[in-house]
């Protein structure tokens, strides 16, 4: 190795980041120090990060993370300013922009089919722990604290991130400056919900497609199916402006579930709305919502043979009841979609040339905050006023 070389792993870094210090403790933008880059790590200053639902689930302790302190964030996109020596992409170089997405182990089954989401370590390699042989974490806190770092593989919530080399896809070259900081939720609120349509459900033109819940992932899924040709689309969610928005960029029927629950202010179930339009009932449904009242009357709104995929989680007290018999009989079935069931490297660019082409115009569904503010955008999230918030670290 040249002494140039040797040195790039020797310049530990100071960067600002978002730290939640232990389970249910706020977003706090501080100082953290990463550490040396590894051969296989790539080192990336981040320009755009879009929040997403996970990140707040995990800083509340609603999901599992390796420990606390954490640096969360999972939707980064930026520029690439190091590239560790073992790096398998020899054709990945500084200046080139890039997303950062999911981490998969590339070896199993799933991903050896090019369904990395369903890969049966997802949740050890995003959440669990960083892709370090020894288990160490690149981040720290000035006074030498071990933060958990590489949430996902990158922990993005941060001015610049050391990544694995896996959770990285470069961005398309023809993409425009000026649409990055519409591209973070690619990485996963949108891969989530496009992926579900294009690798789990693969409609035809034909088909029947309702979407529960419109929020990045139900926006996905709804865009990705009238991109793709389907005809006959639903969606379904609490407040008017978000169905006014997918009503006005795919033509969809609406239905507005007031209640909040199966049954809307009419006093009509979910289910009787549905079936009074599509008699024979929905093809496929995508529920984002993970309400148990909701998805059991998701799985009376299907068609015989229809599917009900699940990428919102139920709260842990949830109960659901499904009649088995009736299941069988009628050949429907139900089932559980992480990530879309997609290789980030191959899904990400087709969804950027969707974008590229105007067939995926998710600018009407985004705010972009500077990275300072990011409680303001949590708690317009919570009240409904927007649907996707991306970060911007210009300035920061």
């Amino acid at each position: 190795m040249s002494s140039c070389a040797a040195q790039l792993y020797k310049m530990a870094i100071d960067t600002l980041a978002y730290v939640v210090e232990s389970k249910d403790a706020p977003f706090v933008l501080r100082t953290v120090v990463l550490d040396d880059l590894q051969p296989s790590e790539v080192l990336v200053e981040i320009k755009y990060t879009g929040l997403c639902h996970t990140d707040v689930v995990v800083q509340e302790g609603g999901m599992p993370i390796g420990h606390f302190p954490a640096v969360l964030g999972h939707e980064g996109i930026g520029i690439v300013k190091q590239v560790g020596t073992d790096v398998k992409d020899k054709n990945l170089k500084p200046g080139d922009t890039v997303i950062l997405s999911f981490r998969s182990c590339g070896e199993c089954k799933a991903c050896l089919n090019d369904r990395h989401g369903s890969c049966p370590r997802v949740t050890e390699l995003s959440f669990l722990s960083t892709a370090r042989a020894d288990g160490s974490s690149p981040i720290s806190l000035p006074d030498g604290t071990p933060v958990h770092g590489q949430f996902f593989g990158q922990s993005s919530l941060s001015k610049m991130a050391v990544v694995t080399e896996k959770s990285v896809v470069k961005v398309p070259a023809e993409t425009s400056p000026a649409d990055l900081q519409y591209l973070a939720p690619f990485s996963c609120g949108y891969l989530t919900g496009a992926g579900t349509v294009l690798n789990e459900f693969r409609p035809d033109a034909d088909s029947t497609i309702a979407i529960v819940g419109m929020g990045p992932v139900g926006f996905a899924a709804l865009l990705t199916a009238k991109a793709i040709g389907v005809k006959n689309l639903v969606a379904l969610d609490i407040v008017d402006s978000k169905l006014e928005i997918a009503a006005q960029l795919t033509g969809a029927r609406t239905i507005n579930n007031s209640s909040g629950s199966s049954t809307n202010a009419s006093g009509e179930s979910l289910s009787e709305k549905i079936l009074a339009t599509y008699p024979k009932g929905i093809d496929y449904i995508l529920d984002t919502s993970g309400r148990a009242p909701l998805l059991q009357d998701s799985v009376k709104a299907l068609a015989h043979g229809g599917t009900l995929a699940l990428v919102g989680v139920p709260p842990p007290t949830a109960t659901i009841e499904v009649n088995a018999l009736n299941l069988l009989t009628s050949c429907k079935r139900i089932i559980g979609v992480i990530e879309g069931s997609a290789n980030p490297k191959k899904v990400i660019p087709h969804l950027i040339e969707l974008f590229n082409q105007g067939k995926f115009p998710v600018q009407q569904l985004t705010k972009i905050y500077p990275a300072n503010r990011l409680d303001e955008a949590i708690e317009d999230v919570k009240r409904g006023k927007v649907v996707k918030v991306v970060l911007s670290w210009e300035g920061m």
